[in-house]
């Protein structure tokens, strides 16, 4: 649970923002990145191939490390002192969603209790309380019938969606999501994005990183747009496509002037 003071400070704040210059951009990933993302928004992280999308939401929890600025979550800075207590507060949804084969969908949630376990519990197994969460997460994904399947049976949709309720067995306050659609099928988008949708009306602060603009402007509040990394646009959803064809012309014309 979050303190009364922790729920007064944004969930999610970028201060000048820099990573380390890479040659063959010539510039940094990220480039000065400022932005807060408040407790209960839905945020799409949108841009360009090599905007800096999923650096920046590496770098929130500490994955990428920054060369200058600060990030703070939940009014804890990121540095390495305080990682452990930072992803406290923090489930990442990686692309693909990594899961484990040849376990179980049941198994796969339940590695998401692996960091709270220590050595004899580890040994023993999982309690009984976590099995039963996290069978009652599955459900409320609709993975009713999934759940002893192995995750090699599954298909992409569902795949995300156990990927989704293992990273939910940890109570995070705040879900990152990197690209949770790529690869996905009509079906399964619409899956994916409908439980993190669900997941965000619970409470959950969530920031996905798409391409789709459709899905951004159906399911997201805000949008944050980066390119070059730098945050170019802040604001209402409704506003995306416009802001794109600005962005893919500046794209063309930088691309024309270099040849």
């Amino acid at each position: 649970m979050l303190t009364p003071v922790e729920k007064d400070l944004p969930a999610i704040a970028c201060h000048n923002v820099q990573t380390d210059y890479q040659a063959t951009l010539k510039r940094p990933i990220l480039n000065g990145i400022d932005l807060q993302i408040n407790h209960g928004e839905f945020v799409a992280l949108l841009g360009l191939n090599g905007a800096g999308k999923s650096t920046l939401l590496r770098s929130l929890v500490g994955l990428v490390p920054i060369k200058q600025g600060e990030i703070e979550i939940c009014g804890t800075t990121v540095e390495p002192n305080q990682i452990g207590e930072v992803r406290k507060n923090v489930g990442f949804l990686f692309q693909g969603g990594g899961l484990v084969d040849q376990l179980s969908s049941l198994d796969n949630v339940l590695c998401g209790c692996l960091g709270e376990l220590n050595t004899w519990q580890s040994l023993w197994g999982f309690p009984r309380r976590d099995r039963r969460v996290a069978m009652q997460l599955l459900q409320k994904l609709g993975l009713q019938e999934q759940i002893y399947q192995k995750a090699k049976q599954l298909s992409g949709g569902q795949r995300q969606r156990v990927a989704i309720a293992r990273t939910l067995i940890q109570s995070p306050h705040i879900l990152l999501a990197d690209e949770p659609t790529t690869g996905l099928d009509v079906s399964g988008i619409n899956q994916v994005m409908t439980s993190l949708q669900e997941m965000h009306q619970k409470g959950l602060t969530v920031v996905v990183v798409l391409h789709d603009l459709a899905l951004a402007a159906k399911y997201a509040q805000r949008a944050i747009v980066l390119e070059a990394g730098q945050v170019v646009y802040d604001g209402d959803c409704q506003n995306i496509e416009r802001q794109f064809a600005k962005l893919q012309r500046l794209s063309q014309f930088q691309s024309a002037t270099a040849a």
